[in-house]
């Protein structure tokens, strides 16, 4: 369920990152190579830049497919960002919540794509709803599995954690709630990028001191990209890139 991709490095414009490439984001929306579930993903884009000078970022949301957006095609073309996030949709459940449910979801300087889906939504969370301030509840974006998963990050962001202990934790509390959930997080504060593999592929290609990006699946076929092994948290920066082991939650 949907494709997602970061990317720090020198100014690109959008559409060198997300269209241009032969296996491209833009692509990956009608024919994935690596996509273990679902085989469209025609259900929204989105996607968030940083602009010099300016730590939140933009953000271009659409509730149809990314091949349909002329005005995707035009921006994407002009646009330039040292740091990007974007994301494909393959709703787990379609509803109504049209550009609102696609990812990047956004707060402060932050951007955030979840690949995947949770197990036995939305009953399956019903207990966690408890672990959050109701006015954060009643700020989601959506109804959705992917914006309550956020939910459930942003609140510990917000709470003082680091970007890849807000994931770690996250996945693993949704996880024991909701086993068999596919929970490919992506996280982006402009200045590094945080991810987790947990039931779909992850890859990355790093040119240290260049570029870092960190995707769903590779957009070219450079031997260089990597794959992040299941049940993996990446944390990556303009410099290196971290993978630590994630545990299964005890039953």
């Amino acid at each position: 369920m949907c494709r997602h991709l970061a990317f720090l490095g020198p100014a690109e414009p959008l559409g060198k990152l997300l269209v241009e490439p032969p296996h491209s984001l833009f692509r990956q929306s009608w024919a994935p190579r690596r996509q273990r579930y679902g085989t469209v993903n025609a259900d929204g884009f989105g996607v968030g830049w940083y602009a010099a000078g300016d730590p939140v970022p933009a953000r271009y949301r659409r509730a149809g497919p990314i091949w349909a957006d002329q005005s995707f095609a035009d921006l994407a073309r002009v646009v330039r960002s040292e740091a990007v996030l974007a994301a494909v949709r393959d709703a787990t459940l379609a509803g109504a919540d049209a550009e609102a449910a696609a990812a990047p979801y956004g707060w402060g300087r932050w951007l955030f794509s979840h690949n995947g889906a949770v197990a036995g939504w939305p009953g399956s969370l019903a207990p966690l709803v408890r672990t959050l301030p109701p006015a954060e509840v009643l700020a989601m974006e959506a109804r959705c599995d992917s914006a309550f998963v956020w939910a459930l990050v942003l609140s510990r962001l917000r709470g003082g954690d680091e970007e890849g202990q807000a994931l770690a934790d996250t996945v693993l509390e949704v996880a024991a709630a909701a086993p068999g959930s596919r929970l490919n997080l992506l996280l982006s504060n402009g200045e590094a990028i945080a991810a987790t593999a947990w039931g779909d592929t992850l890859w990355y290609l790093a040119e240290p001191g260049r570029r870092t990006v960190v995707a769903s699946e590779p957009y070219d076929d450079d031997p260089h990209w990597l794959q992040v092994p299941d049940r993996t948290l990446l944390a990556a920066s303009r410099t290196d890139v971290l993978l630590t082991p994630l545990k299964e939650p005890a039953a």
